[in-house]
């Protein structure tokens, strides 16, 4: 049954997003999403976790923004190639940088999380202010640059 399942989704992904450059930079963020939460289940420690967990949520309600961006991208330029379909101005270059500095970013956050876990503890404090934990703080930075990264991507789409 799982073969089937497989089989149809290969077969709707090849539809939507062609074989190119545009299949190759959705799989490529999706790739990086699933490294991060195969990191995320090995995480123990609990306010690693708790304030990973969110940031999981926020990169994984990304993924369908990218397969719009690309799905879009490859409605107005199909590409079965490895190489960037001309377009007026190259904005489909400038998409597909965007898209590919956004795997790149979500593959730096996987990796941000994996060195927060064997990362020494924050010293504990009383200062309400001063509570988030600097690993957190590493790998919210790098989900912010995935986040700027689509949205830039977006953005030159609808100009």
């Amino acid at each position: 049954m799982g073969f089937l399942r497989d089989y149809v989704a290969t077969r709707r992904d090849d539809q939507e997003l062609g074989r190119g450059v545009w299949r190759r930079a959705h799989d490529r963020f999706q790739r990086g999403l699933d490294r991060y939460h195969q990191m995320l289940e090995g995480v123990t420690d609990p306010d690693l976790r708790a304030g990973a967990i969110p940031i999981a949520n926020d990169l994984a309600d990304l993924l369908p923004r990218v397969r719009q961006v690309c799905m879009e991208a490859h409605r107005r330029a199909p590409s079965e190639t490895q190489d960037i379909p001309a377009s007026k101005g190259g904005y489909l270059s400038d998409v597909h940088r965007q898209l590919s500095r956004s795997g790149n970013a979500m593959a730096q956050t996987a990796e941000a999380l994996t060195m927060a876990r064997f990362a020494a503890s924050s010293a504990n404090s009383t200062d309400e202010e001063s509570k988030s934990d600097p690993r957190v703080q590493g790998i919210e930075r790098r989900a912010a640059s995935v986040h700027e990264c689509v949205e830039q991507a977006e953005a030159l789409l609808r100009d």
